[in-house]
């Protein structure tokens, strides 16, 4: 097993229409108002930009998303990562009742020297990490979608 290695599946049931929110989870730029644990978006170009993400350990992720896949009609957002870590994520947005699922999948490999000489012993302590943004997120956007 490669410790530095990770996947991820997260699904978020939200109570609004599918189409209002892929247009939330497109404008990545304005994540920092509703997602307490991105921290900052720096635009690079119309396809690619930086993420400064911060969850309950002391530490920041820094890193570059670059737009792999932008499918309004299939619902479907992709992405390719670079910097502290680096694979992909994507968001597939589906109808779900009278709401919507957003299943968010990320693939990656821990690139941050700290990350991979603790791979081993803070492993569930990075997954517990992930957990609480991912619950953080929908939180907020739940939130966030109410409010519009």
């Amino acid at each position: 097993m490669d410790w530095t290695h990770y996947r991820f599946v997260s699904t978020w049931h939200l109570p609004a229409p599918p189409g209002a929110v892929y247009a939330h989870l497109e404008r990545v730029e304005l994540y920092p108002q509703w997602w307490p644990q991105v921290r900052e978006v720096v635009p690079v170009d119309d396809t690619t930009g930086t993420t400064r993400i911060r969850s309950l350990l002391p530490y920041d992720l820094v890193v570059t998303a670059r737009e792999r896949r932008r499918d309004a009609p299939a619902g479907v957002l992709e992405v390719t990562l670079s910097g502290d870590i680096e694979g992909w994520a994507r968001w597939t947005v589906t109808p779900h009742g009278a709401g919507t699922r957003a299943t968010y999948e990320q693939e990656v490999e821990v690139r941050r020297r700290l990350l991979r000489v603790l791979a081993v012993p803070g492993r569930a302590a990075f997954r517990a990490n992930h957990a609480l943004m991912m619950r953080a997120g929908r939180r907020g956007l739940a939130a966030r979608l109410e409010a519009v």
